[in-house]
């Protein structure tokens, strides 16, 4: 057989967390990556792909590091292979101490949601309770918790928006040319800008890609984001332009936000901001105007000083322009999880971790005290951390200070692909199956009205002496005598007969708390090994399945499945067999309204509003002369990514990370593209190529994300969080300032003959 007449294995990308499928050729040897193109039947994506997706083969195949046996530290500080049953039986021992000495508090999980590798994490939970753990965190702590705190707050739940469908687009902080997060959001972003009744509209410092598409493009000076979202809320209130029946209607709280918008000095703000007022005045109009607006907000702002702020402000934007529950504008999604979910405490309220007292957000520990969480002598301190697909050593802030919180741990394991710099501290490291070899999935399922599911069927067989992570959480919660044969029996014996004898079993064990915890573990040792091709690892999405259909049941039916509980099992068989994905809802625009726990939208936040109202007594940010530059330490380029690319032979350009600067700044500077500059921030210093561009403010610069990986000893571009300080966070919910960094940037002179131009 040729390599043309090859079969194409559907999968999908794992690089951003829209997933889009794809499809792959497998070359001769059985392992490489041959061809890669998009899969026209996936049901979100049909077809479409980036350029990234097409590098996938460096992930399967590069140079990474790839670990093969599980690894133990010995005395010396070397690591020395291990068998699983030595590994999983001194872990376990190790926690249970840890546990019985400290309390299994002490025990702290990160992760378990790397890109596209969210199934292993949804059986974490079983371990966490099989050791007495309660706290945990992940990626989205570092960058979304202020906007889920603020939809709790609210909606009472998350939202998304419309683009396919808008008429107006609004992208704040946000750049989709590159990070993406809808579908199809290059071919989106071209349809909007090629029609005349649409338009687009970019709040970025940076003429990115969108903004270049953009009708209006609001070039703010850095950090200022706050007073032009501001500015144009108060244009809304100010001129008028508000949906006063639909307000009256659907809102609660309008005037005492109103009052706040009125004294808004928008002259004074906009000038702040340094985007001039009439086209602040003539973005707004258009937003008014339009049938239907769309607004995203992402890591540009989230990730910078007012983060919670904005996320507050953005949303007044389009409640004010009735914007929510119609065709084109902000939704509430159907999903298997619940990611994003929060309970809205009002502020001081809630849970918090216990060293710091940082609030914690959808169940996650603010990123940026774990090191201050771990680094005390505090007796709730945490001292055992469990790592799973996630690199926290390189992608929290401060890296020198969270190599030393790691360092200093009684226990530390990392399960993981690769010998990442988190695995490198490890005294524990346990092998796992890349993407394409084992099971996987997303649960970042946000489209509408037709929502989809993607369980991705293994491309490839795992090298022998591999696990999965089901695998591993399994042996960990038997290890702890949290389950065992005695748990299993019967229900076994009940998936043997049918499933409804399953459930009529499964079901009422669900009445003990203890249990429900544990049900991850349980659904994967006896319903499990009943599922086709060896699919163990979609157990745990059997009861996510019949949840789903419960609370979506006119979505379910009108997707096909019917009514619950049938729905829930034709939905988990329909997921089984869609190798490709499958449309798991199907909603009615009402079907928003319905999902919300209230029935009215509440505008008045009051600690977000009277901080709002205190704005025009903050004196307007001005640079340190010691940092005169707000560096952008993370940004997403054309072949960059998260830390899960580790070869760099995958990036096509810039394969050095270069730190862009504006062409004024360059010339005050006396550099050129490819000359090295020293940049300097109160965290630390990097030698830089520099990449000069207009498409940069003045005093601005920025790195690449994905950059300064340690590959077989070498080490390409700068690690940003080499630059950043644990303590530059939100103050209401603990996110990182890492776009809003002060630096200072010094030549050194043209770029010597060894490194490349």
């Amino acid at each position: 057989m040729t390599l043309d007449e090859a079969q194409w294995h559907p999968s999908a990308c794992i690089l951003c967390e829209c997933n889009c499928g794809v499809e792959i050729q497998l070359g001769e040897d059985g392992r490489s990556f041959a061809k890669i193109r998009g899969d026209k039947q996936h049901p979100a994506s049909k077809g479409y792909t980036c350029n990234k997706a097409l590098r996938l083969n460096q992930y399967q195949n590069g140079e990474t590091g790839r670990l093969t046996t599980p690894l133990r530290r010995g005395a010396d500080g070397t690591f020395e292979p291990v068998d699983w049953d030595t590994a999983i039986h001194e872990i376990a021992t190790s926690l249970q101490q840890i546990r019985d000495t400290h309390s299994g508090e002490s025990i702290f999980y990160y992760g378990g949601g790397g890109q596209g590798n969210h199934l292993g994490g949804a059986y974490s939970p079983a371990t966490m309770h099989a050791f007495g753990a309660r706290y945990r965190s992940s990626a989205l702590a570092q960058e979304k918790t202020g906007e889920f705190w603020v939809s709790a707050r609210m909606l009472g739940m998350i939202t998304r928006a419309d683009f396919e469908h808008c008429e107006v687009a609004v992208f704040i902080g946000k750049n989709p040319y590159q990070s993406h997060g809808f579908p199809r959001a290059r071919s989106v972003l071209k349809e909007i800008a090629k029609d005349p009744q649409r338009s687009m509209i970019v709040v970025d410092p940076v003429r990115t890609q969108t903004a270049e598409l953009a009708e209006y493009h609001l070039q703010v000076r850095p950090g200022t984001d706050l007073w032009l979202v501001t500015a144009m809320a108060a244009i809304l209130v100010q001129e008028d332009l508000v949906d006063h029946p639909w307000i009256e209607e659907h809102l609660n709280g309008y005037q005492p936000v109103a009052e706040v918008l009125r004294a808004v000095p928008v002259t004074e703000y906009c000038a702040i901001a340094d985007v001039p007022e009439p086209l602040v005045r003539q973005a707004v109009e258009r937003i008014a105007k339009a049938a239907s607006v769309a607004v995203f907000e992402d890591l540009g702002v989230q990730m910078n000083r007012d983060s919670t702020l904005v996320s507050y402000v953005e949303k007044l934007v389009w409640l004010l322009t009735g914007n929510f529950g119609k065709p084109g504008a902000a939704y509430v999604p159907s999903g298997l999880s619940a990611i994003g979910r929060d309970r809205g405490y009002p502020f001081g309220e809630g849970p918090r971790s216990p060293v710091v007292g940082a609030p914690i957000i959808s169940g996650l520990v603010p990123c940026n005290v774990v090191a201050d969480e771990i680094l005390t002598d505090h007796p709730a301190r945490y001292r055992a951390m469990i790592v799973e697909s996630a690199n926290p050593a390189h992608s929290l802030a401060q890296s020198t200070r969270m190599r030393e919180a790691l360092r200093s741990l009684d226990l530390l394991v990392v399960i993981d692909v690769a010998m990442t710099e988190t695995a490198l501290l490890a005294d524990y490291v346990l092998p796992v199956p890349t993407q394409f070899e084992k099971y996987e999935a997303t649960f970042f399922t946000f489209d509408f009205p037709q929502n989809i599911f993607h369980l991705r069927h293994p491309v490839l067989e795992a090298p022998a002496g591999l696990l999965t992570e089901p695998e591993i959480h399994a042996r960990l919660v038997e290890a702890a005598g949290a389950l065992g044969e005695a748990d299993y029996a019967p229900l076994r014996e009940a998936a043997a007969v049918s499933r409804e004898a399953f459930a009529q079993a499964f079901l009422p064990l669900m009445a003990d708390p203890g249990m429900r915890r544990l049900a991850p573990v349980l659904l994967y040792r006896t319903l499990g090994p009943t599922l086709p091709d060896d699919a163990s690892s979609a157990a745990v999405l059997w009861a996510a399945a019949h949840q789903a259909a419960m609370a979506n049941p006119d979505g379910m039916r009108n997707a096909g499945y019917g009514q619950a509980p049938a729905a829930g099992e034709l939905l988990f068989d329909a997921i089984l067999a869609g190798e490709h994905g499958i449309v798991t809802t199907v909603d009615d625009y009402d079907a928003s309204w319905q999902r919300l726990p209230r029935e009215r939208i509440l505008l008045e936040v009051p600690e977000l509003l009277r901080q709002v109202a205190a704005l025009r007594d903050r004196p307007a940010p001005q640079p340190d002369p010691q940092f005169p530059f707000v560096l952008s330490a993370g940004e997403r380029r054309a072949f960059t990514a998260n830390t899960i690319m580790r070869d760099p032979s995958w990036r096509l350009r810039d394969a050095e990370g270069r730190l862009r600067i504006s062409t004024a700044d360059a010339e005050s500077l006396g550099v050129s593209s490819g000359d090295l500059v020293r940049l300097t921030t109160r965290a630390g210093n990097a030698h830089v190529a520099v990449d000069v561009t207009d498409t940069m403010r003045v005093g601005h610069v920025s790195l690449p994300n994905g950059l300064g990986l340690t590959v077989d000893g070498q080490s390409t571009g700068v690690a940003p969080n080499e630059l950043t300080l644990t303590e530059d966070r939100d103050e209401w919910v603990g996110t990182p300032w890492h776009k809003h960094v002060p630096a200072r940037v010094e030549s050194l002179g043209p770029t010597p003959a060894w490194l490349p131009d």
